[in-house]
């Protein structure tokens, strides 16, 4: 099994924390509720957030996708900092074992910038290309940009 390991940076006008809350913390309450056609429920099905929780999203009609499941494997809520792994999917990857997300917010002018990394453990002999994982780097991003719109125009929300 090989690993490929892929990174990105966005950046935004919200600070840190307040994005850390919405996307790690709280996405449960506020990610169904802004995208609720994407998203329908996002629910704990072990544990309560902290470290070794199990978290489900299910997907609406629409999606591809109807569920993950994600394990918190670090959380440093004092550095804005999540480590997670994707479990568990209705969707069977053919080249895919797992996935292991790492995410970290920081300050940067009025903002924030958000560091990204993900390891696709693939299965061995699997070659895993760039066009391969384009579609969830730029849902992530999609999702990302609709958080930050969301935060900028409700000023008070994870504030």
């Amino acid at each position: 099994m090989g690993v490929v390991t892929y990174s990105q940076e966005f950046t935004c006008a919200v600070a840190p924390s307040r994005m850390f809350k919405a996307l790690i913390l709280d996405s449960h309450n506020i990610i169904p509720k802004i995208v609720p056609g994407g998203i329908k429920s996002i629910e704990f099905i072990e544990g309560d957030g902290a470290v070794g929780s199990i978290k489900q999203t299910n997907f609406g009609e629409s999606a591809h996708i109807k569920y993950t499941k994600h394990k918190i494997d670090a959380l440093d809520v004092e550095n804005f900092y999540c480590k997670y792994t994707l479990i568990e999917s209705d969707i069977k990857f053919d080249k895919i074992k797992f996935i292991v997300y790492e995410v970290k917010f920081a300050s940067a002018n009025d903002g924030c910038v958000c560091k990204m990394t993900s390891e696709y453990h693939v299965e061995e002999g699997a070659e895993l290309k760039e066009d391969d994982i384009k579609q969830g780097k730029d849902r992530a991003m999609g999702l990302f940009k609709t958080v930050e719109e969301y935060l900028l125009a409700n000023p008070v929300v994870c504030a």
